[in-house]
């Protein structure tokens, strides 16, 4: 699993950007929604790259005879 990290940058006016590396699609804002919350309003999202790409499915194998 690739590893998963939240930076935040406090700004002198009081403003905080947080950045999401390393989450594909809309798990960003999953996994993000209950700080966002916590800090306040937000004013501005731009999404990266990671966002516009699918998460990663892990493949299920399921025996070939169910009993």
């Amino acid at each position: 699993m690739p590893q998963r990290t939240i930076r935040f940058i406090i700004r002198p006016d009081g403003r905080v950007e947080e950045r999401v590396e390393g989450v594909a699609g809309e798990a960003c804002q999953q996994l993000t929604q209950h700080l966002e919350e916590a800090l306040g309003s937000v004013q501005r999202r731009e999404p990266t790259a990671e966002a516009f790409l699918q998460p990663e499915t892990q493949p299920q194998t399921l025996p070939a005879h169910l009993h």
